[in-house]
Formats: C-alpha cells, sequence, structure tokens
C-alpha cells in the first residue's frame, strides 16, 4: 500500500492485489450535505447526480457506451460528509477509467439543461423515500437528533431546495470545493502506484488549492420526540443519542456495544423482540461516527399494539446492558464477527479501494487491518459496560411514524428527557 501528495495536490492512496483481473478507483471529494448552507442543502448530491452526465469532451452517452465496451461499472454516493464517484473495470482498461473519472472532475459540463432533467429526478428520489414510512422516520429523527445542524439534514435536500438551485449555484458549489486539495484518490487491483500517479498528474485540468471545509459542532441540544401521525400498517420507530465521533478512543467499545444490543442475529434485541416474543419483522441498532460526533440508534417496525412494549424492551436492553455489562461470549461473538466482517469487506478491488479512500480521507491515515483489529481485541468487559452507562444516560431522541397518536407516547419512555414532554422542541405531526 502506497500513499502520496501529488505535485497537483490530490492524495493519492493505491494497493496492488496479486491474483485479480480487476482495478477499482475513485474520487472522494471531502464535502458532504452538512457542508452545504441550508438554502444550497442537496448541491453535493446534485453533483453526484450531475458529474456522469456528460463533460466538456464526452457526453453521458458516449461515457455509458465506453464502459459497456469493456464490461466496466461507474456510480456514485453521497453521504453527510463526502461524496464519492467510482469505476471498476479490467486491470487493462484502466486509462479508459483514469480518463474519465479525470474529466468528469476537472471539466463537467453542467448545462443547464442537465440541472433541470436531474432536479426533476432528484425530486422523485425525495417523493419515494417520502412514501417509505421507515425512511422517514429515519429522516425526521436525524434531524431531532442535530436541530439546526447539516448533520440533521438529509442528503437528498428538500424539495424547497431542490427547486430552488439553480445551474449557476450547482457550478459555484462545485468550484468552490472540487479542487484537489478537498479531494482524495484510491486505487486498488491489478495496477502500478507509479503508473496511476503519472496518469493522474497528465490527466490535471483543475485549479489547483482548496482544503476541507470549515465545520463546526452541533451546539443546539437534541430534541426528545418526533411524531407523525400516518396512516401505516405499522408503526416505525428510531430510538437513540448522539455518541462518539470517529476519533474518539471510546468509538471501539460503541462499536462492540452495538453488536451486542441489535448488530446481529445474536444480539440481545433480535433475541428478544423477534425471536423469543415476535413482536417485530426487524429490529437492529446502527452506529455511525462523524468528525466531531456520532449517533448510535435502534430502528425497528411493529404493530400498534406491540409498539409500547417494543419500546420499553429497547429501553430495558440499554438499561441492563449498563447496569450488569455484557458477557464473556457476548464479547468474544461480537469481537469475532466484527474482525470476519472487516477482512471480507476488503476482499475484492471495488470494497478494498472505498476502504483505502475513505480511510485517508476521513483519518488522515490508513492504519493497517492487523492495527485496527488489535484495538478492538483490547476492548474489554468494563470498557463496554461504561458506553452503555453513557449510552444510558445520555438524553434519548425518540421518532415515531405511525397509526399512533402522538399524545398517547409514554414520554417517561425518554429517560433524561422525561421531564421536558410538551417542550417547544417536540415536533407532532398529523
Amino acid at each position: 500500500m502506497h500513499t502520496e501528495e501529488l505535485a497537483c495536490g490530490l492524495r493519492l492512496v493505491s494497493e496492488t492485489m496479486p491474483g485479480v483481473s480487476s482495478v477499482s478507483l475513485g474520487f472522494w471529494v471531502g464535502t458532504g450535505s452538512r457542508d452545504e448552507p441550508a438554502e444550497m442543502a442537496g448541491a453535493s448530491h446534485f453533483l453526484e447526480h450531475l458529474l456522469f452526465k456528460g463533460t466538456d469532451e464526452r457526453t453521458a452517452a458516449s461515457i455509458a457506451e465506453s464502459l459497456d465496451e469493456v464490461g466496466g461499472d461507474c456510480n456514485a454516493f453521497t453521504t453527510k460528509e463526502y461524496t464519492n464517484f467510482h469505476i471498476r473495470l479490467l486491470a487493462q482498461d484502466l486509462p479508459l477509467g483514469l480518463d474519465i473519472l479525470s474529466d468528469i472532475m476537472w471539466q463537467p459540463a453542467l448545462s443547464p439543461h442537465d440541472v433541470t432533467a436531474e432536479r426533476m429526478v432528484i425530486l422523485d428520489e425525495i417523493l419515494m423515500h417520502s412514501d417509505e414510512p421507515a425512511d422517514q422516520a429515519a429522516e425526521r429523527w436525524n434531524a431531532a437528533l442535530f436541530p439546526e445542524h447539516g448533520l440533521g439534514r438529509d442528503t437528498l435536500g428538500t424539495a424547497e431546495s431542490v427547486k430552488a438551485i439553480a445551474a449557476g449555484d450547482v457550478r459555484k458549489f462545485f468550484e468552490q470545493h472540487y479542487r484537489p486539495g478537498n479531494i482524495v484518490v484510491s486505487v486498488a487491483g491489478d495496477c502500478e502506484h507509479e503508473v496511476v500517479a503519472r496518469s493522474l498528474e497528465d490527466r490535471f485540468r483543475g485549479p489547483s488549492g482548496g482544503g476541507a471545509p470549515t465545520r463546526r459542532p452541533p451546539t443546539a441540544m437534541p430534541e426528545p420526540l418526533t411524531a407523525l401521525e400516518r396512516d401505516t400498517e405499522q408503526v416505525h420507530m428510531v430510538l437513540g443519542c448522539r455518541a462518539p465521533s470517529r476519533h474518539d478512543e471510546r468509538r471501539w467499545a460503541f462499536a462492540l456495544l452495538n453488536h451486542v444490543l441489535g448488530g446481529g442475529l445474536s444480539s440481545r434485541l433480535f433475541r428478544e423482540v423477534r425471536e423469543e416474543r415476535g413482536l417485530a419483522y426487524s429490529i437492529w441498532s446502527e452506529r455511525v461516527s462523524y468528525e466531531e460526533t456520532g449517533l448510535l440508534c435502534v430502528m425497528a417496525g411493529t404493530s400498534v399494539e406491540h409498539f409500547d412494549e417494543v419500546l420499553r424492551i429497547t429501553e430495558g436492553a440499554v438499561e441492563r446492558l449498563a447496569d450488569h455489562g455484557v458477557t464473556d461470549r457476548e464479547l468474544q461473538v461480537a469481537k469475532s464477527n466484527i474482525r470476519a466482517d472487516m477482512l471480507l469487506s476488503v476482499e475484492d478491488s471495488g470494497s478494498r479501494m472505498s476502504w483505502l479512500g475513505s480511510s485517508l480521507l476521513l483519518h488522515g491515515e490508513v492504519r493497517s487491518m492487523a492495527d485496527l483489529l488489535a484495538r478492538f481485541e483490547d476492548v474489554g468487559p468494563a470498557e463496554v459496560q461504561q458506553s452503555a452507562a453513557e449510552l444510558a444516560e445520555s438524553p434519548r431522541t425518540l421518532s415515531v411514524v405511525g397509526p399512533v397518536d402522538p399524545a398517547s407516547i409514554d414520554y417517561g419512555i425518554l429517560g433524561p428527557w422525561a421531564g421536558r414532554a410538551g417542550s417547544e422542541r417536540t415536533s407532532v405531526s398529523r
């Protein structure tokens, strides 16, 4: 594995994988939805759609045809903190992949016609997500967890903001953020670092400079409850709180806690809620880390008559972990699961490219897999219990979407927030 800052300002990380025929390459832009001003909400996602629409020298059709001809594929995605554009193809066609990605990064057309066309596509995408109550519950939960902050906004933006973004706005946002000082390039597979480095330098056509966007941490307190009464077959709920950032040493213990709580088929919530009581088809927990904060939440969909019970079981599981900790067996299973998941996640060129690029962009380095796995192994049961205690004492946020009267929801289940029932921060809708 090699890392290098090129003369043009791009940071490059590559790894040669013996025995593979493919190569995967990605451009990682260190700007995501949290970095947009409110009036430009959705701009990063807009660019995700637009860059493959064509360049000064290539049409969208010619890009697609060129990749189809060699059996390659391309895609892009947007997160809260970065945007990625990537291509996977046979190693012999690496020059084509570098040509296309360099073209779309340094010479995108961003034509008014394409902006208008993709605006309609994105508006339909927003409507699609609004039709999904589980998605709506998650989006409302994030907004309540990080009120008045970019982390609380959905990556798609809103219908209002997307309608208001003009072609000139997109171009200005692109020119501000898509600069070499804010971009990591990662390559993995049948490749040579020196060849890739030289090829990127030769193809660079962008302006110099740039850097990571200036960010502010969330300061407003989380909102305790957001509830939307809606005529659906199930009640969809999200319950959780803020958690350590990706730089916090507590993140290792929180990752293990997440697996024990609801991260796998043997997790406490999956076993009790689904396997033993049959109260829900799906219930799981997830942990996400950002630059200066993070989150840990439980998500479930259940019938109206079981909603209160599922909510109380979830709270009870956290309290028991805080009071009694994890068993040696639970900790062993969690560590083994994370180890296998990490090793399996970097077996092909595409996944390894993703690991390399995201690591360098978000952490400033690529630690060896052995180092990462050793850090998990070092976590003891006391650290996991301490993480559970922090979780139990943290202000919880609950989001509910479904056929439930918001006034009937038991605020007492929110623990430290029980005394804030009915505050101006509480959002209920019918």
